[in-house]
């Protein structure tokens, strides 16, 4: 890559580095960060070189997606300054040849064509030459002593670990650029090939690795930024991780735009960058590809939410900590159609096609929480009572083929969309957002498992047919939710489940095969919830701002449409309405 090309192929900023970067608004924040402590982030190669010298001998990991000959460049320039004899070893020169790489992971790719592949179950260190790695040791004679580069603590040196972290969304941004490759690729590849790669095995051995370094790092680098770097002892980030897990957050969320994408968010969220094209989706709580941000003397570093769950799962997931390990399993995401396009007509897979077919432990059973909506708004859900496979497959066959567009209304039920409105999705239903709404997904954690049959004959934003899986949908689709079953049991009907003066507790009951669940807290001035060991995620769905406070005292505020968490450890929290009218809270538990 020339230093001319573009690093990252985004309309949307980085995030700042420094809270003073950052432009403060009243409503929706997407910066949200957790309070360290003063000093215990640092900024720039040099204060890391100070560590680095301190130390002597040191090893620096990473994820993929680094720039690491750049990091390689700073470090080496910094330490040359200093004139120091140092003896710095690319561990990226002990990695197997590209075409045997290209030869083991070649089982987990799927098809050329598909969008999926298949979870790995390689682990990094069948990336490496085992012999190679024994020949790497430190120099007796040096200095210093670097050993860097993705994999470097598999050598086993005896010194402290730096681990360097991307965030997803910045990783996704570069490689739309071509700017990264997938981990022992040595050019960028076609970006749904890049993205299926670091998917189903880039990102699975990489977080398998970083799980089993967690509690041996020393140090946390964040290397978003071009140029420039934060960092912070590891001992202060996992003490913050520890009172977050016992209190409450919310995790960075992330926005993208797509072929139906809306323009709710882009009115809502003043910080959002107003040059991107729409926003179909927000990752508010997508825990695989979200970070948590941490703050200190307005110095800001972003680590992965799953450094989170591997040292603290247990104060998070409480009784369901057994259950799911290290996996967050709700999550929570927008669909934003305001003025946008219908999604696609999809359905998701059932649990022992999606644990065959690709890997997964969980499946993709969904819900739609109708945040906000215009009058002509719809959902599409459930088959008409006379619809018949066959004709249907034909139909879709045909338009996939021919371009024809499909009356989708004569198989599909089409229902009206109103705010707080629930519509469950369970696995192998048939379904569709329809234009005009901002659906809050309430969901299981896996997400990008969407089986399309019908597109409405439109092509993605960089002008191409997005991919149709009717033979998928065709495998997974369940014809008996149909009729007036559809009414019956995929449209929740709020039950009271407890009523005081000035606060309603609503119980909106999900399907049978959903293994999470959800209550609406309406109250006027405050409400107190007992977490009994449960995880909650929490979303203020009408009103202006709440305050919550866990048993401890901490304390956060929140505005409209702002996801956060409540871990199991918190025991109980308060919530203090802000707002000039009552205020509307979604919480979302495991059964």
């Amino acid at each position: 890559m020339s230093l001319e090309e573009p690093l990252r192929k985004t309309e949307q900023e980085i995030m700042p580095d420094h809270t003073a970067k950052i432009k403060k608004v009243d409503g929706y924040d997407i910066y949200p960060y957790f309070n360290l402590g003063d000093q215990k982030i640092f900024s720039g190669i040099e204060t890391l070189c100070d560590y680095i010298v301190d130390h002597k001998t040191v090893v620096i990991d990473g994820y993929v997606g680094v720039y690491w000959d750049r990091l390689i460049t700073a470090i080496t320039n910094e330490l040359q300054l200093r004139s120091l004899q140092v003896n710095l070893v690319d561990f990226g020169k002990a990695m197997k040849s590209e075409e045997e790489i290209i030869r083991i992971t070649a089982p987990f790719m799927g098809q050329e064509d598909s969008v999926w592949g298949k979870k790995t179950t390689l682990s990094l260190k069948d990336y490496f030459n085992v012999e190679r790695i024994k020949t790497v040791f430190p120099d007796q004679h040096a200095s210093v002593n670097i050993l860097i580069g993705t994999g470097a603590a598999l050598a086993g040196w005896e010194a402290n670990l730096i681990y360097v972290d991307m965030p997803k969304n910045e990783l996704q941004h570069r490689m739309s650029a071509g700017s990264i490759s997938n981990l022992g690729i040595s050019d960028p590849q076609e970006q749904m090939e890049m993205y299926k790669r670091f998917y189903f095995i880039d990102w699975v051995v990489l977080n398998a690795h970083k799980k089993q370094l967690s509690n041996l790092i020393d140090v946390f680098v964040d290397a978003q930024w071009e140029g420039k770097i934060n960092w912070a002892l590891a001992n202060d980030i996992r003490n913050g991780m520890e009172k977050m897990s016992n209190t409450l957050f919310r995790a960075r969320p992330w926005f993208a735009p797509g072929a139906w994408g809306g323009q709710w968010m882009k009115k809502h969220m003043s910080q959002l960058d107003q040059n991107e094209v729409n926003y179909a989706w927000s990752f508010e709580l997508i825990v695989p590809e979200n970070g948590i941000v941490f703050q200190s003397s307005g110095l800001l570093l972003e680590v992965s939410f799953d450094t989170l769950m591997f040292t603290q799962n247990e104060n998070i997931l409480g009784r369901h900590a057994e259950q799911f390990g290290a996996e967050f399993p709700i999550r929570f995401d927008f669909l934003d159609t305001f003025d946008g396009g219908n999604l696609s007509i999809q359905c998701h897979p059932g649990l022992e096609y999606i644990q065959d077919q690709f890997g997964e432990d969980i499946t993709q059973d969904e819900t739609y929480y109708i945040l906000d909506c215009k009058a002509d708004a719809s959902v599409y859900l459930g088959f008409k009572d006379d619809i018949q496979e066959g004709d249907f497959k034909k139909v879709l066959e045909e338009s996939n083929l021919h371009g024809i567009e499909v009356d989708i209304e004569k198989y599909v039920q089409v229902h009206k969309a109103k705010k707080h409105d629930l519509f469950l999705i369970p696995n192998r239903t048939i379904h569709s957002a329809g234009a005009q709404n901002l659906v809050l997904e309430i969901s299981a954690t896996p997400y990008i498992f969407t089986f399309k049959m019908y597109d409405w004959l439109r092509l993605d934003l960089n002008g191409k047919p997005r991919p149709i899986n009717i033979e998928h949908a065709f495998k997974n689709l369940d014809f008996s939710r149909k009729g007036a079953q559809v009414q019956k049991e995929l449209i929740a009907k709020p039950i009271v489940l407890s009523e005081e003066v000035g606060q309603t507790c609503y119980h909106l009951p999900t399907h049978q095969d959903h293994f999470y669940d959800i209550h609406r807290l309406d109250f006027d001035t405050s409400i107190t919830v007992e977490t009994d060991n449960v995880c909650h995620v929490l979303m203020l769905v009408e009103g202006s701002s709440i305050s919550v406070t866990t048993a401890d005292g901490s304390s956060m505020s929140f505005q409209y449409a702002e996801t956060f968490v409540i871990p199991a450890a918190a025991d109980s929290y308060t919530i203090v309405n802000h707002s000039d009218q009552q205020a509307k809270v979604i919480k979302a538990f495991l059964k």
